[in-house]
């Protein structure tokens, strides 16, 4: 008998209609012999409407305090379950992260898991129950409640499917899978199979919100494979997991197939388009040593940086703007923020084939005046706008690369 994982969004546990269709999932899975734990997240809009409600009391509400209020959402979905699933006969017991042993550093809303303690864990499914976590949250030294950041459900599965040493790790959601570009917003996007964990990385890392980037890292660390699949279809997902394919293909599979003509061909795995980018410049300042310091102290991720002529000019996520607005209060200095665009594409090997760097500045010959950075690394092509663009050119530049076979 199995350990498998389970972990389910927010989109679906957001009502009873699609908590019943979670718990027939689980049940499916259940009744294939499979030891059950599911990591939950908050339903729906939870956690958005509860820090909305937090900042109606304090623009910078205090961290700790914060970490409390939001852990509330996941212990709702979780007691929900749990109680849903004890209803159609089958044993489940829903588990706070300090109940299931989760514990975490205290960086509050973005704290690091350091160890597991799987004991309790271990003796509820020999009991035959269900195990119903709740994701994103667990206890530090202090016996203070914790947060892993948003999408940390997805942490809390892999290392709970690491801990546990499970055989898989489903990720599931209102998507089945990991698209060649957010699907909602490219009419031609088409799913993938599988993919490397450095890709999905750095696919994460730009933005996308198929998983939490800390998970995939964790994944690759322990070789836990992923699936990313859907809640409401049983269509087959996509595996996350060291080789691209299951099965590599032999030197005599090579000659009978004739694939040697396009044996180093570039497949880029996504192309991502993130709005959720805030690009500040300060101009005048001296102290940005300091300044930096202070942003690392206060958890504040910091993207694209540079300074040149006493002006820093730096990029974060949108959801830091009301820490930065905080810091730089103190700071002398002209200071600008704004929303700006960037658009990533991902593929291994994409610095070594410069024909598709020149297809993606073609793409992009309308709007050329708005770039203001492209950076190319070993897996990625990015370019970064001043500021929000149009989903068109996203669609245009996918279809380009489509055309031309390179994804």
């Amino acid at each position: 008998m199995e350990t498998i994982v389970l972990k389910f969004g927010g989109s679906s546990l957001s009502d009873n209609l699609n908590l019943n269709i979670v718990a027939k999932k689980i049940i499916e899975l259940k009744e294939e012999e499979n030891k059950i734990i599911c990591v939950v997240s908050a339903q729906g809009k939870t956690t958005d409407n509860l820090i909305k409600e937090a900042k109606e009391l304090s623009a910078v509400p205090n961290e700790r305090e914060m970490d409390a209020l939001l852990s509330t959402g996941e212990q709702v979905s979780a007691a929900k379950l749990a109680i849903l699933l004890n209803m159609l006969g089958y044993k489940a017991i829903s588990l706070t992260g300090w109940q299931a042993g989760i514990y975490t550093n205290s960086d509050y809303q973005s704290s690091k898991i350091i160890n597991i303690d799987v004991t309790r864990m271990n003796k509820e499914l020999e009991k035959g129950n269900i195990v119903i976590v709740t994701g994103f949250q667990g206890i530090d030294e202090k016996q203070n409640i914790t947060t892993l950041g948003r999408g940390g459900s997805d942490t809390t599965a892999v290392a709970i499917a690491a801990a546990v040493k499970a055989a898989h790790c489903y990720i599931f959601s209102d998507v089945d899978g990991v698209y060649t570009a957010d699907p909602r917003d490219v009419k031609l996007a088409h799913k993938l199979n599988s993919i490397s964990y450095e890709e999905m990385s750095y696919i994460s890392g730009e933005g996308a919100k198929v998983l939490h980037d800390r998970c995939v890292e964790l994944a690759e660390k322990y070789n836990m494979p992923i699936i990313a699949a859907c809640t409401f279809n049983k269509n087959k997902g996509t595996e996350i997991c060291n080789s691209q394919s299951s099965k590599k293909q032999s030197p005599k599979d090579l000659k009978e197939s004739n694939n040697y003509s396009n044996m180093e061909e570039t497949i880029i795995k996504s192309i991502i388009k993130n709005d959720n980018i805030l690009i500040v410049q300060i101009e005048g300042s001296s102290k940005t040593f300091e300044l930096l310091k202070k942003l690392t102290k206060n958890n504040i991720k910091i993207g694209k940086y540079n300074y040149e002529n006493k002006t820093l000019n730096f990029t974060i996520n949108k959801s830091d703007r009301a820490k930065l607005e905080k810091i730089l209060d103190k700071e002398k200095g002209c200071t600008t923020i704004k929303s700006v665009t960037k658009i990533s594409i991902v593929g291994s090997g994409i610095s070594n084939h410069l024909e598709i760097l020149e297809l993606i500045l073609k793409s992009l010959e309308e709007i050329k005046d708005n770039i203001i950075d492209i950076d190319v690394s070993a897996c990625k092509i990015s370019v970064l706008f001043d500021s929000i663009i149009d989903t068109k050119y996203l669609n245009e530049l996918h279809n380009s690369l489509l055309e031309k076979k390179y994804i």
